[in-house]
C-alpha cells in the first residue's frame, strides 16, 4: 500500500488550507458578492424568484473608483474569528462500529476517553436508546470552535428495534423547539444554537444491503437533519466489496426516496471547486476507518492507522479509505453549508409545520414579490381613497355644523319676531290710548270717568 504523509504534514496541510481560506476572504475591489447556491432546496416559506419585470427595475452602476465595501468579507472574517464558531454533530449507529474512535480521529483530539473494559456480570443491555451530549472547546490557528457531539448508545442493541428511532427524532425536534421558543422571547440577543447540523449514520459493513432498521431510521431522519451515511470499519471489506456495497446502498437510498446531504453548487464556482465537490460526492457513502494511535511504517514515518498481519492501513491515505473526504466535507469545505442548510431549510420547514399545527396562519401576500411601480400605484390609490374619505367626513361635519347654526338662527329669528310683534302690539295699544285722551281733551270731557265704587275719585 502507498504511504501517506505524517501527522505533522497533515496538520501543516490544515494550517495552509486555513490560510488559503483566510486569503480568499479578501477580494479585489471588483469582486462580486458570493453567489447563492443553485441546488439547495428552499424552505416552504421561501420567496419566489424575481420576475423579469422586477429585474428591469434594478439599477446597475459601475464604480469609477475604489469605495471600500469590497472589504466587507474581511470585516465578516474578523467578526467570525472574534465570536467563534459552533458545530453540533450527531453520530448514530450500533454499538461496536467505532463511533467514538472516528470522532476522536476527525478532530484529532481525545474527545471520548478510552473506555475501561467491564466485567461480564456488568455487561447489562440498556432498556432504551440513550442520548448523550459531549461538548468541547477546541482551537486551531486562533480560530475557536465549540464542538458538540451527540451520541446514541443502545441504538440497535435490542431484540425488537421498532422504536429505536423515536428517542433520536425526539431529541432533534426538542432542539428545534428550544430554538423556536428562544426566537419568540423578548430578548433574542444571545440564542444558543443547539440544533443538530449533521448526522453521521454508521452502516454495519455487511457487504450486502441496508438492513430494515437502517432504512426506517434514515427515512425518519432525512427531513430533520443533514444525513451523511458512512460504512464503518471498512477495512473488513475488500476494495471490490466496498464498491459493490456502496452501489447497493445508493440504490436502496434512491428507491426509498431518502435525501442525503449533497454539497451545494454555486454559479460562479471555478472548475477546480466543482471537480473537488464532485469527487467528494462520488465517495458517498464514505468507507471510513478510525484510529487514534500512530504506527511506524517501513521508512520510519509515523502515521495514524492500524497494523494488521497483512500490512498497515493508514487513516489519512485516500487510497486506503474515505476518511479524508469525510473530514473534508464535515470540517474543511462544507461545515458552513451544513449549518446554513439546517437553518434555512430543515429548521424553517419544521418551524412552519409546527406553527401551522398550532393554528398560526399567515397572509401569503407577505412573501409575494411586488413590482415597485405597481406597488407605488397601489399606494397612491390607497392615499387618494384616504383623502376622499377624509374629505367626505369633513363635508359631513361641515354640513352638520351649518345645520346646527341655521337651526339656532331660525330659533333666534322666531324669538326676535315674537318680541317685535309684542312690542308693536304694545305701541299700538299706547297709540290708541293717546288718541282717546286727545279726543277727550278736544271735546272737554274728563280724561277719566268717575267710578261708581265708593272711595274712588278722579284727579
Amino acid at each position: 500500500m502507498d504511504a501517506s504523509p505524517p501527522a505533522s504534514a497533515v496538520t501543516n496541510g490544515s494550517q495552509s488550507s486555513f490560510k488559503e481560506s483566510r486569503e480568499a476572504f479578501a477580494p479585489s475591489p471588483s469582486q462580486s458578492p458570493p453567489p447563492v447556491p443553485a441546488s439547495a432546496s428552499t424552505p416552504k416559506t421561501a420567496t419566489p424568484a424575481l420576475s423579469a419585470a422586477d429585474n428591469k427595475n434594478i439599477v446597475r452602476r459601475k464604480l469609477t473608483g475604489y469605495v471600500g465595501f469590497a472589504n466587507l468579507p474581511n470585516q465578516w472574517h474578523r467578526k467570525s474569528v472574534r465570536k467563534g464558531f459552533n458545530f453540533n454533530v450527531m453520530v448514530v449507529g450500533e454499538s461496536g462500529l467505532g463511533k467514538s474512535t472516528l470522532v476522536n480521529t476527525l478532530f484529532n483530539t481525545a474527545l471520548y476517553p478510552p473506555k475501561d473494559p467491564k466485567q461480564p456480570s456488568l455487561e447489562i443491555i440498556p432498556k432504551t436508546v440513550a442520548i448523550e451530549s459531549t461538548s468541547a472547546d477546541i482551537e486551531e490557528n486562533g480560530v475557536r470552535l465549540r464542538l458538540t457531539v451527540v451520541d446514541t448508545p443502545g441504538f440497535g442493541d435490542f431484540v425488537n428495534n421498532d422504536e429505536s428511532w423515536r428517542p433520536i427524532v425526539d431529541s432533534i425536534e426538542s432542539r428545534f423547539d428550544s430554538f423556536l421558543e428562544a426566537e419568540n422571547k423578548v430578548n433574542r440577543t444571545n440564542i444558543a444554537d443547539t440544533r443538530i447540523h449533521a448526522c453521521v449514520y454508521f452502516i454495519q459493513p455487511t457487504g450486502h444491503s441496508l438492513k430494515p432498521l437502517d432504512i426506517e431510521v434514515m427515512k425518519r431522519l432525512h427531513t430533520k437533519v443533514n444525513l451523511i451515511p458512512v460504512i464503518a470499519k471498512a477495512d473488513t471489506l475488500t476494495d471490490e466489496e466496498v464498491t459493490a456495497f456502496k452501489k447497493r446502498i445508493l440504490a436502496d437510498i434512491n428507491y426509498h426516496n431518502i435525501q442525503i446531504f449533497e454539497g451545494p453548487r454555486y454559479e460562479l464556482d471555478d472548475d477546480e471547486t466543482i471537480a473537488e465537490n464532485q469527487e467528494i460526492m462520488s465517495k458517498v457513502p464514505f468507507a471510513v476507518v478510525g484510529a487514534n494511535t500512530e504506527v511506524q511504517i517501513g521508512n520510519g514515518r509515523k502515521v495514524r492507522g492500524r497494523r494488521y498481519p497483512w500490512g498497515i492501513i493508514e487513516v489519512d491515505n485516500e487510497d486506503h479509505c474515505d476518511f479524508v473526504k469525510l473530514r473534508q466535507m464535515l470540517i474543511r469545505t462544507h461545515m458552513e453549508e451544513l449549518k446554513e442548510h439546517t437553518s434555512n431549510v430543515l429548521y424553517e420547514n419544521y418551524r412552519s409545520d409546527k406553527l401551522t399545527s398550532l393554528g398560526v396562519t399567515q397572509d401569503p401576500s407577505v412573501f409575494k414579490e411586488v413590482n415597485p411601480a405597481v406597488k407605488q400605484e397601489e399606494e397612491r390609490a390607497l392615499h387618494e381613497q384616504k383623502l376622499a374619505k377624509m374629505e367626505a367626513e369633513m363635508k359631513m361635519v361641515f354640513q352638520q355644523k351649518v345645520a346646527e347654526k341655521e337651526s339656532k338662527l331660525r330659533q333666534s329669528e322666531e324669538e326676535l319676531y315674537a318680541r317685535h310683534k309684542e312690542m308693536k302690539d304694545q305701541l299700538e295699544k299706547q297709540r290708541l290710548e293717546l288718541e282717546e285722551k286727545k279726543n277727550r281733551l278736544e271735546t272737554g270731557r274728563p280724561l277719566e270717568e268717575k267710578k261708581g265704587r265708593k272711595g274712588f275719585s278722579l284727579r
